[in-house]
């Protein structure tokens, strides 16, 4: 605003002609531009000014004297930037912004500011809380974290977690974890028009989901979703989320998310509630909380358990999946429906209500694997098992130690590899069983020697040297059977 003393100093100035417009803003101190709109002032009202060669009043002006600025601003959807290069494109007009901006006002193209408010709160009348996403850098790599955070409105005391995804059980632990970090409750909670918190509607029609209702009644306080498009009335929170990205976060490195938070929790204490502020008188929020803490809500003797249940069914593999990781069950559970408890950094899996196995939640990877020893025994390498008939059969004899050692790495058609050797083993005992040691080793010798290791033969083999003892080869000669043949 130009003081009237000033204005009417330029135009005495001006209108005794014994002073040029260069003359004028040297011995005011004034810029040309203001000169000019000082002067513009005198045509409006009629007294235009004899124009000299160093005062181009008209100059700059004149796109704006032949064609209004309204069209094209509409048309810019009120970007002054868009309006000079629609200038620029169309009337081939290099209009400086500053000149345009002038212009813009001068036309009433746009609404005049609004008187800002303000908003003052008792103690313990309102917290405010929202979430924001988060570029943080944990173990090797860089992800997206979401940042929640709760103010106190009066004392401005502050409380700050990350979390990998922010739904409703991590709300309720950030909750659960901030009153217990303010060591009482607000009787109102500010929150935006999330879905996490809200079933539906918005602003003074949000309807608050049954379930987040309940856990804030249970914690002493009420949600309130502010009107839609209106962030400033979480002011409070909505600036601290600037001064997390641009204090705490620059110039820190995290192992984990317990790490992360662990940080966070310290910067809270130690930097962001010990500062000064203007706001609070020169005070820090911690300072103001020890005169807004006797009138928190106080918080209930016993705390609301914070878990979700979902129903899974454990895989081929051995595994049921939660939130794109996988964890394994026994092996006894493959095909049955498994209940998870999720809890905010643990998993515990029930059937059939027994605890059947506990987890550490994963939360800074994806597509991954936790795996507990007893579960799968067969995945792990080790030692081959020896199986039953082995003992059996090798404690016989040494031709027996050596045959059994080749057949338990061949097939039946004497292939490496042997698909099923216990019942290979099984067949083989039977044999030594049957017939007599001194034929089933001779066999053995046989079949040692020429690599045979097929069953079938092998037993043909040992009847061929137990025939004689057994059947009556002359009466078998007599009808012009040969007993050799038969065999084979």
């Amino acid at each position: 605003m130009i003081k009237p003393e000033i204005q009417s100093a330029v135009r005495t100035l001006y209108l005794q002609k014994q002073y040029s417009l260069r003359e004028i803003t040297r011995a005011l101190k004034l810029s040309r531009n203001t000169v000019r709109r000082i002067l513009r002032t005198l045509e409006s009202a009629g007294e235009e000014p004899t124009q000299t060669a160093d005062t181009p009043l008209a100059g700059p002006r004149s796109p704006r004297l032949h064609e209004p600025l309204d069209e094209r601003f509409t048309r810019a959807k009120g970007n002054v930037v868009r309006l000079q290069q629609l200038l620029q494109g169309e009337r081939g007009q290099a209009v400086p912004y500053s000149t345009l901006t002038r212009w813009v006002r001068e036309a009433q193209l746009r609404e005049a500011p609004q008187r800002s408010g303000e908003y003052t709160f008792q103690p313990s009348e309102e917290m405010q809380t929202d979430t924001s996403p988060h570029r943080v850098s944990v173990g090797e790599k860089t992800l997206t974290a979401q940042c929640a955070a709760l103010i106190l409105a009066y004392s401005r005391r502050l409380y700050v977690q990350y979390y990998p995804r922010f739904g409703r059980l991590e709300a309720k632990h950030f909750l659960l974890e901030a009153v217990r970090f303010m060591d009482g409750a607000c009787a109102r909670c500010v929150i935006d028009n999330s879905s996490v918190i809200l079933a539906g509607g918005a602003g003074e029609d949000a309807i608050i989901a049954p379930e987040m209702h309940a856990f804030a009644r249970t914690l002493g306080f009420t949600f309130m979703a502010h009107r839609v498009g209106d962030p400033d009335r979480k002011g409070r929170i909505e600036r601290a989320f600037f001064w997390i990205e641009t204090n705490f976060l620059p110039g820190r490195t995290f192992r984990d998310f317990a790490d992360l938070n662990a940080q966070a929790l310290t910067w809270c204490r130690e930097i962001a509630n010990a500062k000064p502020k203007r706001a609070l008188g020169m005070m820090s929020p911690e300072a103001a909380y020890v005169l807004e803490k006797p009138y928190l809500k106080p918080l209930p003797a016993a705390l609301p358990p914070v878990y979700e249940v979902i129903e899974r069914v454990a895989d081929l593999s051995g595994f049921v999946s939660v939130d794109a990781n996988r964890y394994s069950v026994p092996d006894r559970l493959i095909g049955q429906a498994v209940s998870v408890y999720r809890y905010p950094g643990e998993l515990q899996l029930f059937h059939r209500g027994q605890l059947i196995a506990s987890h550490p939640r994963i939360l800074d990877r994806r597509d991954a694997k936790q795996i507990l020893p007893q579960h799968h025994p067969r995945l792990v390498r080790g030692a081959r098992r020896e199986r039953p008939e082995e003992p059996l059969l090798r404690a016989a004899h040494p031709l027996l130690d050596r045959y059994v050692t080749e057949l338990t790495g061949r097939d039946c058609h004497g292939a490496a590899r042997l698909v099923q050797p216990r019942r290979a083993l099984k067949r083989l005992l039977e044999i030594k069983r049957t017939y007599p040691h001194e034929p089933f080793l001779a066999a053995l010798e046989q079949a040692l020697r020429f690599g045979l290791f097929d069953l079938g033969r092998l037993e043909a083999l040992v009847l061929k040297y137990v025939s004689g003892e057994f059947f009556a080869l002359d009466s078998a000669e007599e009808a012009g059977h040969d007993p050799e043949n038969t065999l084979e």
